[in-house]
């Protein structure tokens, strides 16, 4: 059993700042590290002490592996918790932290390169009889080897990336004719995007729901679930809004999901918080996507629902300690949101935008919750992620708590950069959404951005004119947000249009 008194904190923004809040809440020193982009920002201002990496660009500062663990040791900070993104999912920085004499509060170097790796994932988790999506049993590169294997599995498949995340890598084939095209592509892409340009095949689950279960475990053979969070409203296979319990599950598919993920955890022998993904077809099939071995963006939702603050589990958890609770204690307590707000605008496909925050002040009341990690007269930057806070609202029902949200939306206001908050309430509000009937394709099947001003005080005439701009921006855009979306690994702004 080891005692931590001092904790650096590999990330940034409003990350930082949730883990700095349960550190401080346990009595423990915090120390923020910062670029030089970021020397005024909210998470430098409130550790106990923060130290300066290098310049902006993360290669130079928060992905400089040896620079981190080098201001954890002139600190003397005793345990590194790396948030998520940046290192989180670095088996290298793992192992690194662990050589230094210094805890890392995460999962083992191991777990994270089996999991890290979707075919090594899927071997893992065969062995316990968890449910996968039909497809190859390894790599693929030739094409006629493609073809054949497509006659077995079925049409239409999908090619991703072994590596892969956040939709690169990933090709979505409907016509034989074109695999062989299709798997060039894909594996180009994962070279560009991972360094490695392994791809697999699988059968595409058609109107999916992306349903994820929040795991935590610890180094004496316990793991738990706390139930499951929806995730189906994405763009650019990246989420936008999450919720906690999802309106598709009940009791019965809910613990065997729960169950599942705990296999899977324990296929990898995995240690503290992490997620399992799963995809669920319109039966009701579920079946295993990936692990991410990290804390998650949208584990407030689970917080909410479940009073467990994981933050505070993860730091007990590498300490040694046994989890607080076990799997009985826990019980679902009302129904929470989440809509992530980024510095995009939705009406050019959700392109990230730049500039000073002129004003900036989020809703407060009862059951609603900002974790943010900016500041009114803050500067959104080009080199980081677009992300300005999650916004997350509390309530005793899942109608009761979309209202809440909506009212929150409404009365968070943010001046100078445009934002996801006038799609979060779209979203949150359409029928589609109401009823609990969505899937991954809610984007594409009921968003368009004349949706967004339908609510505005203007004539017909006007309304036309403008939705007609709109209509004639969105297409515009429409190849340079492919390149967007190709090269959002290195830089989500690289491919910015002027607005």
């Amino acid at each position: 059993m080891r005692t931590i008194s001092k904790v650096l904190i590999a990330n940034r923004g409003e990350i930082a700042l949730r883990i700095i809040r349960s550190c401080r809440e346990m009595g423990i020193s915090t120390v923020s590290i910062y670029s030089e982009a970021d020397t005024t920002a909210p998470h430098v201002l409130a550790a106990d002490e923060s130290v300066l990496l290098g310049p902006a660009p993360s290669s130079e500062s928060y992905l400089h592996i040896d620079k981190v663990i080098t201001a954890a040791k002139q600190t003397g900070a005793d345990a590194i918790h790396p948030g998520y993104g940046f290192l989180s999912e670095n088996a290298e920085f793992s192992e690194a932290v662990e050589a230094a004499g210094i805890i890392f509060i995460g999962p083992k170097a191991d777990s994270i390169r089996i999991m890290g790796d979707k075919l090594s994932a899927k071997e893992a988790v065969l062995e316990r009889n968890i449910p996968l999506v039909p497809g190859t049993q390894g790599s693929i590169s030739e094409p006629d080897e493609a073809i054949k294997e497509a006659e077995r599995i079925g049409m239409p498949l999908i090619i991703k990336a072994s590596a892969g995340g956040g939709g690169k890598g990933m090709r979505a084939v409907y016509d034989a004719d074109l695999i062989e095209d299709e798997l060039a592509r894909a594996i180009s892409e994962a070279e560009k995007s991972f360094g490695n340009g392994a791809v697999f095949m699988e059968r595409l689950v058609l109107k999916p729901r992306h349903i994820e279960v929040q795991v935590l475990a610890d180094t004496h053979d316990n793991v738990v679930h706390l139930f499951e969070r929806e995730c189906s409203i994405q763009r650019r296979h990246q989420k936008v809004v999450e919720e906690a319990p999802s309106a598709l599950l009940d009791e019965k598919l809910r613990e065997e999901m729960g169950n599942c993920a705990c296999e899977v955890a324990r296929s990898c022998n995995y240690v503290g918080a992490g997620t399992v993904e799963f995809l669920v077809d319109e039966d009701k099939n579920f079946y295993f996507l990936e692990m991410n071995t990290r804390l998650q963006v949208e584990h407030p939702v689970t917080e909410c629902i479940t009073g467990v603050d994981l933050v505070r589990e993860q730091i007990r958890v590498a300490e040694g300690h046994s989890i607080s609770f076990s799997q009985e204690d826990l019980k679902i307590s009302g129904h929470a949101i989440e809509l992530r707000v980024y510095a995009e605008d939705a009406s050019t496909g959700f392109l990230p935008d730049k500039g000073i925050l002129k004003r900036y002040s989020p809703p407060i009341g009862p059951g609603i919750r900002v974790d943010d990690g900016v500041k009114e007269g803050d500067e959104v930057s080009i080199h980081y992620d677009p992300m300005l806070s999650k916004l997350v609202t509390h309530g005793p029902t899942r109608e009761a708590t979309i209202d809440r949200m909506i009212s929150a939306i409404d009365n968070y206001d943010i001046v100078g950069v445009k934002t996801t908050l006038d799609f979060g309430r779209f979203a949150v509000d359409h029928d589609a959404f109401r009823s609990g009937v969505f899937d991954t394709g809610f984007v594409n099947d009921h968003f368009s951005p004349e949706k967004l001003i339908r609510d505005l005080p203007v004539s017909d005439n006007v309304f036309a004119e403008i939705a007609a701009e709109l209509s004639l921006k969105q297409n515009a855009q429409s190849s340079k947000n492919l390149q967007v979306a190709e090269n959002e690994s290195r830089s989500p702004w690289r491919n910015r249009a002027s607005h």
